[in-house]
């Protein structure tokens, strides 16, 4: 089973979800409404400025591009990725171009290999085959084009496992689930991985300014006990910082409470939001809390570039772009580097031709 991609594995427990995994209510709360305010951490004003930036660049990149795997197994050698003409400000400049707000880029996924240089790790860039701290780099060209920069970090880790159970060894719908009988635990990390996941997130929150966003994927490993600690932890170090624990492919109308609780944000992968909009007012555990929704996709079909994945249709992107924003909700748009360590033509190409299609400005 272990070839099974990151995708069919999300859809298939939010297919094997019960409604009691879903737990959490998608109740419009009217007094809440009213009032104009909620119980979650930020404010409707800084909620609402992030709603404001409406479309942003996903950028999917690192050891995955170099293997052609979106789920490597964390065993390739760190001088195998290597790009050859990395030109992180030509991502950021696209985005510009484009008329995008913000960027999310994946500074960690499966693979483990880093794209900063960490010092609780040598499975980073600064082994590898260009030594370039692509996250230093995408900070600076963010704030060289006015663009809110975010980082993506993934849970599932094939190379730091320090005794955990990921999704590539176990894979059932168990995940963050209480085993009613011996032997049916579902994928989990140790404590030994979440104290690195700790010292990790912390170098990226303090050693690169301001971040508009933080984006955890596969929340589901980390256990609702260290997930609130690393949330918390988070807000306390970027306190005006936007958190997004990744609850996986859906329309966002049922929120997995006991997977990607708690979060700022809900996201709504590969999919589009429900008929009737985004309902941005959740009635969780008691209590009403303001949660915008954060649509993400690929430009083509793969996550990371895959040779002869080309951009979908520009009726097919335009109809997505018109129909998340109408529904009340961001896009995240992944428009992934290739090998050289640019975005190819194509899809620049596609994304003007939205640009131009929608009216973004």
């Amino acid at each position: 089973m272990a070839n099974r991609s990151r995708r069919s594995f999300i859809t298939g427990m939010a297919m094997t979800a019960g409604s009691a995994a879903l737990a959490g209510g998608f109740t419009t709360a009217a007094a809440a409404v009213k009032k104009n305010k909620g119980a979650q951490r930020l404010s409707l004003k800084n909620l609402r400025q992030w709603e404001a930036m409406q479309y942003g660049m996903f950028i999917h990149f690192g050891m995955s591009t170099f293997v052609g795997k979106e789920i490597p197994n964390g065993a390739d050698a760190p001088a195998v990725y290597s790009p050859d003409k990395l030109d992180v400000d030509q991502w950021i400049s696209v985005a510009k171009e484009a008329g995008m707000k913000y960027a999310v880029l994946t500074t960690k996924h499966v693979a483990g290999h880093c794209l900063w240089p960490s010092q609780h790790t040598d499975y980073t860039v600064a082994n590898s085959g260009n030594t370039t701290d692509v996250v230093e780099a995408f900070v600076k060209a963010c704030r060289k084009y006015d663009i809110k920069p975010g980082f993506y970090y993934c849970s599932w880790d094939n190379h730091h496992r320090f005794g955990s159970q990921t999704p590539s060894v176990v894979w059932n719908e168990l995940m963050n689930s209480f085993p009613r009988n011996p032997g049916e635990t579902g994928p989990y990390t140790s404590s030994m991985y979440q104290t690195f996941q700790t010292a990790q997130v912390t170098e990226l929150l303090t050693q690169y300014g301001d971040i508009a966003e933080m984006w955890i994927d596969i929340p589901g490993v980390l256990g609702r006990g260290y997930r609130t600690y690393l949330y918390h932890h988070m807000a306390k170090l970027q306190p005006n910082c936007v958190i997004m624990m990744n609850s996986g492919i859906s329309s966002g109308e049922n929120y997995k409470v006991d997977y990607a609780w708690p979060s700022d944000i809900i996201a709504i992968e590969r999919n589009l939001p429900q008929d009737g909009g985004h309902n941005k007012w959740r009635e969780i555990e008691g209590e009403t809390y303001y949660m915008p929704g954060e649509v993400c996709d690929p430009i083509g079909k793969e996550w990371f570039y895959v040779e002869g994945d080309i951009p979908r249709s520009d009726e097919a992107l335009l109809n997505q772009y018109l129909s998340v924003t109408q529904r009340g909700a961001n896009l995240l748009l992944d428009v992934p580097p290739d090998k050289r360590g640019v975005i190819p033509d194509m899809y620049i190409k596609a994304l003007l031709a939205l640009k131009k299609n929608a009216g973004i400005r």
